[in-house]
Parts: C-alpha cells; sequence; structure tokens
C-alpha cells in the first residue's frame, strides 16, 4: 500500500473556504473605511467652499443669519461662526462628521474676506 502526503495530512479540503472566512470580513471593513474616508474629504471641500462663501456675504455687510442660511444649505448639519479682525471677517464652519457608530471625525474649515468689500 502506498501512502501519499496528501492522505497523511487529512487534505486540504475546505482551506479556501477558511481563509476567505477570516479575510473577508477584513477586506469589507478596509473598503468601508475607504469610502467614510472620501466621502469625510468630500464634506472638507465642502465645507471650506461654504466658509469661502459666509465670509464673502459678511464681508459684503450681509446678516449673519444670511451666512448662516447659506452654510447649512451647502452642508447640512455644519455649524458656523465669524469674527472681524482689523479690515477682514472671518467665518468659519464646523461639522462632527459620524462614520459608523463608532469613529466621528471633527471637520474645520475658515475663511477670510475683506470687510466692505463687493
Amino acid at each position: 500500500m502506498r501512502r501519499t502526503a496528501r492522505g497523511l495530512l487529512g487534505g486540504d479540503r475546505g482551506s479556501v473556504a477558511a481563509e476567505l472566512a477570516v479575510a473577508l470580513p477584513a477586506a469589507l471593513l478596509a473598503f468601508l473605511l475607504g469610502v467614510g474616508a472620501l466621502s469625510a474629504a468630500a464634506t472638507q471641500v465642502s465645507l471650506q467652499d461654504a466658509a469661502a462663501d459666509a465670509a464673502r456675504l459678511l464681508g459684503r455687510g450681509e446678516s449673519a443669519a444670511r451666512a448662516h442660511s447659506t452654510v447649512v444649505a451647502s452642508v447640512s448639519g455644519a455649524q458656523v461662526s465669524s469674527r472681524a479682525s482689523g479690515d477682514l471677517v472671518c467665518a468659519t464652519t464646523a461639522l462632527e462628521m459620524r462614520i459608523g457608530r463608532l469613529v466621528s471625525i471633527p471637520l474645520r474649515a475658515t475663511s477670510c474676506a475683506l470687510a466692505g468689500g463687493l
């Protein structure tokens, strides 16, 4: 009788399924975190644009309520604050972005414009 190495070790039946069962959740988690990071980056760009719009509105003498409504229209849930410093009016937007239930990323953008500008 001839014994092979396959017969002694029990073969490798099911090893691919076991490896897939271990690797699939890790790959899925990495994919979801990557999508969340791209979403956070896109939201950061939107916050920066909204802060620039708010700073220009405030620099032209528009009300803080109008600047706030412009920011909220661009980025839902964003908070706006403003300050004047010399000839500049600066607007800061902030948002706490959640990725899933466990990851929270604070996003913030600031932009300034000349006061009294057109």
